[in-house]
């Protein structure tokens, strides 16, 4: 019918209006048409995707230094959050190493290079070289002397996660240290901050379709299709891994929190599709924490945990490490006994935790763990030069997913999880919108009246509650 007709128009024209999902979905399509049609003009629009990535690193530092500092100050337990970082740390251990094991069963298991054959001196290192950019990973020594800031406004300026978490953790103590008397205006001073910053994440996230459409077009560009038939058995191997391992990241939060991982992945779909766009977890970074942060995890928690799993919990790395130096050593012919195995395992449990923020550092970590073994020729690495771009949705998905649950478990464990609130906002009773910058006031708002439906005899302080007595007198009423 006519009317129906004219509606349908309507209606997918408001969804692309109003949904995020739905502009970053069309983009994410027509960048992928236009990489394979004209991949020529593709290779063009690379500014618009690193534009994008360059505005929201510039809001990152600030924003997990507002809120690690007002979840400090509002928990008003140092010492709970020094347990939090702890056992943050314990958890990304064990998942990383976790995810270490899976990548090298299943390359032992497939031996997605057997057959190869490849004769190492034949690979162009120069490519490598290129990649990396002449860089290299930090020694555990470097690694924690670099975590410490030189500078207060350096740390900031250089957009150290580390050196801007150990700053927030200082101000936070001392602003606990001296009290509210002492310093009254700060802590609203950090609050407003932190709400302009929110602002400005909303305003950023608006270019994100135009960020997804530059960045897939580029990729389908400058790569094509033809390379997944090429290392179709690896590409499959190294998915089919993370599938797993997520698997299993969906069973843990089960278990530990009671809460649904599929659920979780619905209500972030718009994040996930723009760090799949973009191929980047730091896109996404500030709307993660916010969602976070209104599911029900306490400002301290989502603000330690999320930005240190970005250092210390990359397990789609681990997994594409792990598969990938094993790769390469059945391309050569070179067959690792299980002690040089293990050796991979605890080698990459050191390289992976240095990666964050260096240009090839993927290559960087392949290389030094080839050398420490001294069986696979350095210059084998090369051979994953034109599978690696490819590997980011796995990656991506899968460390992003990683530090949620983490986020998730360790707020749980340290009893900094609203459960019940979490429960609602991911089936949906508790609507939350991320655009209209909802402010902390009403966030608190929501968590109040979230309890007195659960409990309605009890009553907010200031609200009269009118009790019945039951001797037939006047009724009475008290004031709580």
């Amino acid at each position: 019918m006519p009317p129906s007709e004219s509606s349908l128009p309507r209606r997918v024209a408001r969804t692309l209006r109003t949904s995020l999902f739905a502009q970053v979905a069309c983009a994410l399509v027509l960048g992928i048409v236009v990489g394979k049609l004209w991949p020529g003009f593709a290779a063009d629009l690379q500014p618009l995707g690193d534009g994008f990535i360059r505005l929201i690193k510039t809001i990152i530092s600030p924003l997990v230094f507002c809120v690690v500092v007002v979840g400090i100050a509002k928990a008003g337990d140092l010492k709970a959050f020094g347990r939090i970082g702890l056992k943050a740390l314990i958890w990304f251990e064990v998942a990383s190493t976790l995810a270490l094991v899976i990548g090298l069963l299943a390359a032992n298991l497939v031996q997605p290079g057997s057959g190869m054959h490849v004769d190492p001196s034949t690979l162009d290192t120069s490519a490598v070289d290129a990649k990396t950019g002449g860089g290299h990973l930090p020694s555990t020594t470097q690694f924690v002397l670099e975590a410490i800031p030189t500078s207060f406004i350096g740390a900031f300026a250089e957009n150290s996660l580390l050196q801007v978490l150990i700053l927030a953790c200082l101000v936070g103590a001392a602003l606990l240290h001296l009290g509210h008397t002492k310093v009254p205006k700060v802590l609203p001073a950090i609050e407003q901050a932190q709400e302009i910053i929110f602002a400005i994440v909303g305003f950023v996230m608006r270019l994100a379709p135009i960020a997804v459409f530059g960045a897939m077009a580029v990729l389908i560009g400058n790569y094509g299709l033809g390379v997944i038939e090429t290392y179709g058995k690896l590409i499959i191997l190294c998915y089919a891994a993370a599938a797993l391992f997520i698997a299993l990241l969906a069973i843990a939060l089960k278990v530990v929190t009671g809460l649904s991982l599929w659920k979780f992945l619905r209500y972030i779909r718009e994040e996930m599709l723009l760090a799949l766009g973009t191929a980047s977890t730091e896109s996404v970074l500030p709307r993660v924490m916010q969602k976070l942060r209104k599911a029900g995890a306490r400002d301290d928690a989502v603000g330690l945990v999320l930005p240190t799993g970005y250092s210390f919990n990359l397990d789609g790395a681990s997994l594409y490490l792990s598969i990938g130096t094993l790769f390469i050593a059945q391309a050569v012919g070179v067959d690792l006994s299980l002690s040089q195995q293990i050796t991979v395992i605890l080698v990459l449990m050191l390289t992976s935790k240095g990666m964050a923020g260096i240009p090839g550092s993927a290559f960087l970590a392949l290389s030094a763990t080839a050398s420490s073994l001294g069986a696979i020729p350095a210059g084998a690495v090369a051979l994953l030069l034109g599978v690696d771009r490819i590997m980011d949705s796995m990656r991506v998905v899968t460390n992003l997913l990683g530090n949620c649950v983490a986020v998730f478990a360790v707020s749980r464990w340290e009893g900094a999880l609203d459960r019940e609130r979490a429960r609602k906002v991911l089936d949906g009773e508790i609507v939350v919108h991320l655009d209209d910058d909802e402010p902390e006031a009403e966030l608190e708002k929501e968590k109040a009246e979230l309890k007195k439906s659960e409990t309605p005899e009890a009553s907010q302080e200031g609200d009269p509650v009118v009790v019945p007595v039951q001797t037939g007198k006047e009724t009475a009423s008290e004031t709580g």
